[in-house]
């Protein structure tokens, strides 16, 4: 594919884009995929975080229909990556399935490092779908942030700004108009040009990716 949206991950070199949200289910069964990929590669290959906005500024809580598609979903994600899940959720009533403010705060610490952004990444996945933490709520997600050694009370005014927000929305913009339909969805590119190359969209095993991976890496060659 060949996309000039993505000019603004400054990544020169061969790279990955990564595009995911901190409340998606199959990206949390992805999780170790990435972190595979990242260990594997290191700085050889940088990878870049685009926060795909799955549902943002949804305002009405979950109903009875939505409980039950998004429990078998779950259910299908624990089942093909193995990645455990916290059912103590589904005793939550009223739930408002706001995916923007967990997007905010991985895009706020994401401005520390690339190696942070996935770190935040993975740690808001555990935390609401193994340890069934509420990540809609800013003090939970300066809990998070705290736990990664970030200062709470700074954090917390970053989370707020609209400088926070507006580059979340830039985020779903890019995810929008790069045409991503799904979640994880993983791109690669030369850093030669603007020609990217979809590695995979949708949950693959990491033994899979790996192979992907590499095979794209050798292309360039």
């Amino acid at each position: 594919m060949t996309n000039a949206h993505l000019a603004n991950a400054p990544l020169g070199g061969p790279h990955l884009i990564y595009f995911a949200d901190p409340m998606c289910a199959w990206c949390w069964g992805f999780s170790p995929v990435i972190g595979a990929i990242a260990q594997h590669y290191g700085a050889a290959l940088p990878i870049r975080l685009i926060l795909g906005g799955l549902r943002p500024y949804t305002t009405e809580p979950m109903d009875a229909g939505t409980v039950e598609q998004r429990r078998s979903g779950w259910q299908r994600v624990a089942e093909a990556s193995g990645q455990p899940f916290d059912i103590r959720f589904w005793d939550r009533v009223g739930f408002v399935y706001d995916t923007e403010p967990a997007s905010r705060a991985a895009a706020v610490l994401r401005r520390r490092s690339p190696a942070m952004a996935l770190d935040a990444l993975r740690r808001l996945h555990a935390a609401f779908y193994a340890e069934n933490r509420d990540v809609t709520q800013p003090e939970v997600l300066a809990d998070i942030a705290e736990e990664m050694g970030v200062e709470r009370t700074g954090f917390l005014a970053e989370l707020a700004s609209e400088s926070a927000r507006a580059e979340t929305r830039q985020d779903f913009a890019i995810s929008q108009r790069t045409g991503i339909r799904g979640f994880p969805s993983l791109i690669a590119g030369s850093g030669a040009d603007n020609q990217y190359v979809m590695l995979t969209n949708g949950f693959q095993p990491a033994a899979r990716v790996l192979e992907i991976v590499a095979a794209w890496q050798a292309s360039l060659a």
